[in-house]
């Protein structure tokens, strides 16, 4: 059973800064792809960056220049550093895998924004 757990959500003043990291139950480079969503309340879930087998990343346009994903292959990780935080980028932060057709989820790591 694939287990991605996230870590590193917490409440951050404008301007600042978080690491989100995601710890993988099995080798990343099984998966096809791997990243980060957000799902701000009221709103519906959003993919916000994405890695790919081969390190090719994807950014949403409302993060780019502000976020970066990074795969740590010791540790079995993918973070997402985040800097320049805006009170919009408030939300739970899941991290995602995909093998080929099949998706699988964490259960989700909060991150709030004051302004």
């Amino acid at each position: 059973q694939v287990q991605l757990v996230e870590s590193g959500g917490d409440l951050v003043q404008a301007g600042g800064s978080l690491r989100l990291s995601c710890e993988v139950s099995e080798n990343m480079y099984n998966f096809n792809e791997m990243g980060w969503y957000r799902q701000a309340p009221g709103k519906q879930r959003e993919s916000v960056a994405l890695i790919n087998v081969g390190g090719i990343t994807t950014y949403a346009d409302f993060v780019k220049g502000r976020f970066f994903i990074t795969r740590d292959n010791a540790l079995n990780t993918v973070n997402l550093q985040m800097i320049s935080l805006k009170s919009e980028d408030t939300g739970v932060y899941y991290c995602y895998a995909r093998l080929l057709r099949r998706e699988y989820w964490g259960q989700g790591t909060q991150v709030t924004v004051s302004s």
